[in-house]
């Protein structure tokens, strides 16, 4: 096969295939292990030489569709625990193919008024649904990291103003440090949004008053105090390892006192706003100057999708815009250019799988599918405090449980070892996918049920597992 143009009548017959495969993958994921290694065989039928003379788009989908079928790492399932990953809605799925069909270059009002349009009405969708003030400027990214870059580079942007810098057009040059102040609870993708702004990843300072991480007010009040005021404070809003929070309302009354810079990092735990259950954990996140959330994970539509929110919406414009290219329009009133508000240039309409499921469930459909997950989370919690070779590490408040396997007569010095193993088999095994991490220095699970397929049968069947695989582990 040769020139693409000459497919040019039958382009329609590569989307059928993956539109038939569709159904039956989506179907059998209920049943389905979460990955079968025996199936990695298939990935070497991606490999090989470039051909010299292509196969045509027929076979060459034929081909993707089988062996990622087989071979895929089945994360759209309900079982699915090791990381913080939604799933996709079916509508997320459908406007997410859409997007690939239609195919936008989504930066400008002038290539894409249908991408722009659907970007303004989900950020303003996604401000009711958080109750953030509708005033808010904000911008969609590809993911909560560049979401921090965003919201942090108005951070850096501010402060460098208050030193007389256009940090945009002049850089960090003869700067001191930028002041970036936070809790133990802090994620890695703030350092590496900070990596990426040139504020180097380790000048951020921790103020933590215990091994849990949470946050020293006292001491970081003293710091701002020392800073005089022209520093940033990151609050986080859902800790990986146990669904932990700082208290927001009290940092904000920090920033406030001090004339601080208060950034929110809200990547899963900004969903908590959804439920008068778990609302009281965001309190005081309207009072930030900078927010941020996940798309693909609690809203649970398809990577890559994250969303940033901005109090004064001036700022996005003065840290990403003013490129001073003659051919590109400049922004007029409800003519966005995205382009200009955030890191991309170039950007896929990814408003379009946010629209879709927003418009299908709405705020109610998203509050049930919430509270379900609290649901999950609290059983699984419940589960693991009943068994005896089980032991509950941190409350659960959202959709995070922190465990370990501790049978009894087992020193605690060969607990991490022993846990390790067993997240190694559990990731072998691949019925249910939950691997470790580390908390207060201890080797630890912490599943994290938000798919939106999940169900409590699927937590009991995390814990059938994990016993099963246990038991054949010497201690």
């Amino acid at each position: 096969m040769g020139d693409p143009l000459d497919e040019r009548d039958i382009a329609g017959a590569a989307l059928g295939l993956v539109a038939d495969a569709a159904g039956p993958y989506l179907g059998g994921l209920a049943e389905r292990p979460v990955h079968d290694r025996a199936m990695d065989v298939l990935l070497d039928e991606l490999d090989g030489p470039l051909p010299e003379r292509g196969e045509g788009s027929v076979a060459a989908v034929e081909r993707l569709v089988r062996v990622g079928t087989g071979a895929a790492t089945h994360s759209s399932g309900p079982r699915f625990f090791h990381f913080v990953v939604g799933g996709s809605t079916p509508a997320a799925m459908a406007g997410d193919w859409t997007a690939s069909l239609l195919d936008q270059a989504a930066g400008l009002w002038l290539t894409s008024p249908l991408a722009a349009r659907a970007e303004t009405v989900v950020l303003r969708w996604l401000k009711e649904l958080f109750g953030l003030p509708a005033s808010f400027g904000g911008v969609l990214t590809p993911s909560a990291t560049l979401a921090h870059v965003t919201g942090l580079a108005c951070a850096r942007h501010w402060w460098a103003e208050r030193h007389g810098v256009d940090v945009a057009s002049r850089g960090l040059a003869g700067l001191p440090v930028m002041p970036v102040f936070s809790s133990g609870l802090v994620h890695v993708s703030t350092r590496k949004a900070l990596q990426i702004l040139g504020c180097g990843r380790d000048t951020l300072r921790v103020f933590a008053r215990d091994d849990a991480g949470r946050v020293d007010l006292a001491a970081m009040d003293a710091a701002l105090a020392e800073a005089g005021g022209a520093a940033v404070i990151v609050a986080n809003l859902g800790e990986v390892n146990t669904g932990d929070s700082d208290p927001i309302a009290e940092l904000a009354d920090l920033a406030e006192r001090h004339g601080a810079w208060l950034h929110v990092d809200g990547a899963f735990g900004l969903f908590s706003t959804l439920s008068p259950r778990s609302a009281h954990l965001a309190r005081g996140v309207e009072r930030a100057d900078s927010v941020t959330a996940d798309g693909h994970k609690w809203l649970n539509v398809p990577y890559e999708s994250g969303f940033s929110f901005v109090r004064d919406p001036g700022v996005l414009s003065r840290a990403f815009g003013a490129w001073g290219a003659a051919y590109l329009p400049d922004e007029d009133g409800e003519r966005v250019n995205y382009n200009m508000l955030g890191p991309e240039s170039s950007r896929r309409a990814r408003a379009l799988p946010i629209w879709a499921t927003l418009r299908a469930y709405g705020r109610d459909g998203y509050r049930a599918m919430v509270e379900r997950h609290l649901d999950v989370a609290a059983h699984l919690g419940k589960l693991v405090e009943e068994a005896p070779d089980l032991e509950l590490l941190a409350p659960v408040q959202l959709c995070v449980v922190c465990f370990r396997y501790r049978p009894p007569g087992v020193p605690e010095d060969r607990l991490d070892e022993l846990n390790a193993r067993l997240g190694e088999a559990l990731l072998e095994d691949g019925r249910v996918y939950a691997g470790t991490s580390t908390y207060r220095g201890m080797t630890v699970f912490r599943p994290a049920p938000l798919n939106w397929r999940t169900t409590t049968a699927d937590v009991e069947r995390l814990v059938e597992v994990l016993r099963e695989l246990a038991a054949d582990l010497a201690p």
